[in-house]
């Protein structure tokens, strides 16, 4: 089984592109955001730790991660691409305990999805999400706040916010890219400044015979 990793920064497009990869590739997306979400709107008493945590643009903790993010990994047979976690050394050394008691798994590829900045941000300010599926749109460019995919409701997320992606982008620099240096080799960076179109292209580079 193999297991694809994405690092990026807050904005840099992780969602796109792992739901590209799940369609065309035939792997499983497992975000930890997707995940961390699920419990918050099933109002657990652990969505309710998320909940206040997020609000306040923080990470959440890796005990936290370990345990929603653990049992979904555990039961996954398939091909898989990670979103979301490692997010730190420690959730990097927590995924090789799991790679070690799954025996058949094989971190394949650490692709790290580089952009500006100030191409970030402004992703950030004109982001909005599907409440049902979860398809990311640029509210610049849709008419009605309706999805074109399931047509439920478009809504931005409380932490979709100027000040909150600065303090995320922080703790990035700080404690999420330091696992470049951890995975050494097996990182591959590809840049996304531009259109979807590009930065599909360089995917398909990248997982040439993965089909």
């Amino acid at each position: 089984m193999k297991c694809i990793i994405l690092i990026a920064a807050p904005a840099a497009g992780k969602g796109t592109i792992s739901k590209y990869i799940e369609d065309k590739y035939n792997y499983k997306h497992i975000s930890t955001g997707d995940l961390l979400r699920k419990e918050i709107k099933n109002n657990t008493e652990i969505g309710k730790e998320i909940k206040s945590i997020l609000d306040k643009g923080s990470l959440v903790g890796d005990d936290i991660i370990k345990e929603v993010f653990g049992k979904e990994f555990n039961k996954t047979k398939s091909n898989i691409i990670l979103d979301g976690i490692p997010r730190t050394l420690a959730q990097a050394k927590m995924l090789d305990e799991l790679d070690e008691e799954n025996d058949n798994v094989e971190i394949s590829k650490v692709i790290h999805i580089d952009i500006d900045k100030e191409i970030a941000v402004e992703r950030i300010e004109n982001r909005i999400i599907c409440e049902n599926c979860g398809s990311v749109f640029n509210k610049k460019l849709v008419k009605d706040l309706k999805c074109t995919k399931c047509g439920d409701n478009l809504i931005s997320r409380n932490d979709d916010n100027k000040e909150t992606f600065l303090d995320r982008y922080d703790t990035f620099l700080k404690e999420t890219k330091p696992l470049l240096d951890y995975y050494g080799d097996k990182v591959i960076t590809i840049y996304n400044n531009s259109t979807l179109e590009d930065i599909f292209k360089n995917v398909d580079e990248l997982l040439k015979g993965d089909e």
